[in-house]
């Protein structure tokens, strides 16, 4: 199973030039999990840069995935994994929901970057 963080949906969305590393999950939806926090964080940056309808396109696609909703256990593991490693909100409650369903996360996000089940691809510049 996997689940590829917000900043790797962006950069497949984008076309970018790590966009190849994020198409193996992307592809196999049937192995995804999408939590809904990507779905915020994805859709608010398309909608900020480029018109709703693509952010509501990219919605969709993500959508194929298996999405899972902030519930009070991933919650209080975010909380843990949060003050563990020093992560942001978001990426807490990815992680935290990454480990429920023993999926490996794959991202361009540094903050991931040394955790177990990671797969980290640094940004190009």
């Amino acid at each position: 199973m996997n689940v590829v963080d917000s900043s790797g949906w962006l950069e497949f969305f984008a076309d970018g030039p790590n966009a190849t590393n994020f198409e193996p999950p992307l592809r196999k939806v049937d192995m995804l999990v999408v939590p809904t926090i990507t779905i915020y964080e994805v859709f608010k940056v398309l909608l900020r840069e480029a018109e709703e309808n693509n952010a509501l396109k990219a919605v969709a696609a993500m959508q194929q995935g298996e999405v899972v909703e902030l519930d009070c256990s991933i919650s209080i593991n975010a909380s843990r994994l949060s003050l563990k490693y020093d992560l942001p909100m978001a990426d807490s409650i990815i992680l935290a929901t990454a480990r429920r369903y023993g999926c490996v996360v794959w991202t361009q996000d540094s903050d991931f970057e040394g955790l177990d089940n990671v797969k980290f691809f640094p940004k190009c510049s």
